[in-house]
C-alpha cells in the first residue's frame, strides 16, 4: 500500500564530483550545514553525508565527521546519516569507524559492485559486520542496493544476523550508476516487487543517477517509495542547466511529492517511520 507521504533524503556533496569543476558544491562544514538548512526548509527529513577536508577531497577523518554530526544537529532537525561507502578506495577499517561519529543513520551497501572504471568493494564480512556494529550502536541503516540481487542478499543477511537497529527495514535502490542496474522505471519495478521478500513494513526509497534522476524519481513515487536527490547524484537540473543548489532539488522532489498527493516527511514523522529513537533527537 502506498504511503501517505514521502521521505526526501538529499545527498549534497559524495565522494565523486570535484569542487573544482563545480562550485556550487558544498563542501566545507559552514557551507553543509547551510545546504541542510536550505534543504530542511524546502522538504528533505534526511541528509546523506560524505565530507571533505581542507583540500576539498573526500576524507573519513574522524575528527571532522564528529564535529560534523555535532553541527549538523545543533543547528537542523534532520536526521543525519553518514556514508560508510566513502570513496571506493577507502580501507574497510576506516569505513566501520564512520559509526564512531554516532550518526542517526548510515548506509550498509549490500555488495560489491563495478563503480564506471573502478570497483566498489563490500565482501560478506564486511557488511555482517557493518550490520552487527550499526545495530550494537543504536544506528539506522539505509541498505544500499545497486543490482537486484542484492535484495537477495539483504533478505539472507536478515534471516541470519536480525533486525537492525529500530527494527524497520529500509532500502535504497541506486539507480544508473555504470556497472549497477540501469535507472528505468522497468528496473524499478523489478526492484520494488522483490521488497516483498524482505519483512513486512520494509520501506524503500530510490536515488536517480545523472540523467536517470527523473525517471527514477516520477516511478518510484507511483511505485510508493521515497526518494533520495542532491549534487552527489546529479549536477545538471535539466539538459544543459547546472544545477544551483541542493535546495532547488529538493524543492523539486517536493512538489512532485505533492502532486502525487504523499507530501514530503517531516524529520520527526521520517523518524517515527525509519525507527529512530527519541534519544538520537537534536538536544536544545
Amino acid at each position: 500500500m502506498p504511503s501517505a507521504g514521502t521521505l526526501i533524503t538529499v545527498a549534497p556533496t559524495g565522494a565523486e564530483v570535484a569542487k573544482a569543476d563545480v562550485p556550487a558544491l558544498p563542501v566545507t562544514l559552514d557551507e553543509l550545514v547551510a545546504t541542510a538548512k536550505e534543504c530542511e526548509a524546502v522538504g528533505a527529513a534526511v541528509i546523506h553525508v560524505h565530507v571533505r577536508g581542507a583540500d576539498t577531497k573526500p576524507t573519513l577523518d574522524p575528527g571532522l565527521l564528529r564535529e560534523t554530526v555535532v553541527a549538523l544537529r545543533e543547528q537542523t532537525g534532520l536526521i543525519v546519516q553518514l556514508s560508510t561507502g566513502g570513496a571506493v578506495t577507502d580501507a574497510e577499517d576506516a569505513r566501520l569507524a564512520v559509526l564512531d561519529a554516532g550518526p542517526d543513520m548510515a548506509s550498509c551497501t549490500m555488495g560489491t559492485v563495478n563503480f564506471g572504471e573502478d570497483v566498489f568493494m563490500n565482501r560478506p564480512a564486511f557488511i555482517v559486520e557493518l550490520h552487527k556494529r550499526m545495530r550494537d550502536r543504536g544506528i539506522v541503516p539505509e541498505y544500499e542496493i545497486f543490482d537486484l540481487g542484492q535484495l537477495t542478499s539483504l533478505a539472507r543477511l536478515l534471516d541470519k544476523h536480525g533486525l537492525p537497529a529500530g527494527g524497520h527495514v529500509h532500502v535504497d535502490f541506486v539507480m544508473g550508476v555504470p556497472g549497477g542496474m540501469p535507472g528505468t522505471t522497468e528496473a524499478l519495478v523489478a526492484c520494488a516487487s522483490a521488497v516483498r521478500d524482505l519483512p513486512p513494513g520494509t520501506t524503500f526509497a530510490a536515488t536517480g543517477i545523472g540523467r536517470a534522476t527523473l525517471p527514477v524519481l516520477l516511478a518510484s513515487l507511483s511505485a510508493g517509495g521515497h526518494l533520495r536527490v542532491g549534487m552527489e547524484d546529479t549536477v545538471t537540473y535539466a539538459k544543459g542547466q547546472p544545477v544551483e543548489s541542493n535546495a532547488q532539488l529538493v524543492a523539486r522532489a517536493s512538489a512532485f511529492a505533492r502532486l502525487a498527493q504523499r507530501p514530503p516527511y517531516s524529520a520527526e514523522q521520517a523518524r517515527a517511520l525509519l525507527g529512530i529513537g527519541a534519544t538520537m533527537i537534536k538536544k536544545g
